[in-house]
């Protein structure tokens, strides 16, 4: 299996924050989540990515291209959805495959169009016009119109009711059925990504502090209710951030089973990504 997206010890700074040595590693055929809190690195992460702002250190490979480099051939099977449309309010569908098309040698009218009618998009409507979730399927549909290996998605289904969430995300679901492709997918929805990410990568304050395969993350953390005294009770080294309130304590732990084992008289439940971050964005160290 070959990786799509090779990050190696990203820096980057600005005068009030920094990146700093962020590895990633997203396979073909995989969805790669990326959370964290707002200002968190995310959306730099995702600019150094497409070298919209240049990184201070590190290297980064797209599809097999240094994304610095080799920038042409790094992009040019890449498809790009930000939180935002950036088409022109002005411009209709149809105008949009007039202004990309000579961009990408790829570029495929007749599967823009098909997306345009699965998505019931009209192509005379202005796109001034068009609700957000008509913008974010608009904006889907171009980069999906070229025949991209890679997706990048900076917060695309944020705003969206569920049923266009959902129909988004089956889309997501059916691109990556060819092993050859892959999706970087940035989100505050953790739900959405409990749906389809493979792989989460959880950054706080400029650092990577949590990557693996989703399925490994929800089966081994776990979540410990518990009293002051109970909490007591347990070494720390057991647990990873504790949160204390008037009515008890909660602990994050990173092996539910090991846990369990050791501490049989308390229940350490599946936990949530939201619960995860919360813990280890908010949680006391231990």
């Amino acid at each position: 299996m070959t990786n799509c997206i090779e990050i190696k010890g990203l820096c980057k700074s600005y005068q009030d924050f920094s990146l700093k040595n962020v590895d990633l590693t997203l396979p073909s055929g995989s969805i790669l989540g990326l959370i964290g809190e707002n200002g968190a690195g995310k959306t730099t992460t995702i600019k150094c990515i497409l070298n919209l702002v240049r990184r201070d250190a590190g290297e980064i490979t797209l599809l097999g291209h240094d994304n610095v480099r080799e920038e042409q051939a790094a992009k040019e099977d890449v498809g790009v959805v930000l939180d935002e449309c950036f088409f022109h309010d002005s411009l209709r569908p149809r105008d949009v495959s007039r202004v990309l098309a000579p961009v990408f040698p790829a570029w495929d009218e007749k599967l823009f169009r098909a997306y345009l009618e699965k998505f019931d998009l009209p192509e005379q409507k202005r796109i001034k016009e068009f609700s957000r979730g008509m913008k974010m399927k608009l904006s889907l549909s171009a980069a999906l119109a070229h025949h991209p290996r890679l997706l990048i998605l900076d917060e695309a289904t944020a705003g969206l009711d569920p049923v266009v969430r959902d129909e988004i995300l089956n889309e997501f679901l059916g691109f990556i059925q060819d092993e050859d492709h892959a999706i970087l997918m940035s989100s505050h929805i953790t739900s959405d990504l409990e749906k389809v990410a493979d792989y989460i990568a959880y950054i706080h304050q400029g650092q990577v502090v949590l990557c693996d395969s989703k399925d490994n993350i929800l089966e081994q953390y776990g979540r410990v209710g518990c009293t002051a005294a109970q909490l007591q009770g347990i070494a720390p080294d057991d647990l990873l951030r504790v949160r204390k309130g008037a009515f008890g304590c909660e602990a994050l732990v990173s092996d539910r089973t090991a846990f369990r084992r050791k501490y049989p008289g308390l229940l350490a439940e599946r936990t949530s990504l939201e619960d995860i971050m919360l813990f280890l964005g908010k949680g006391e160290e231990t």
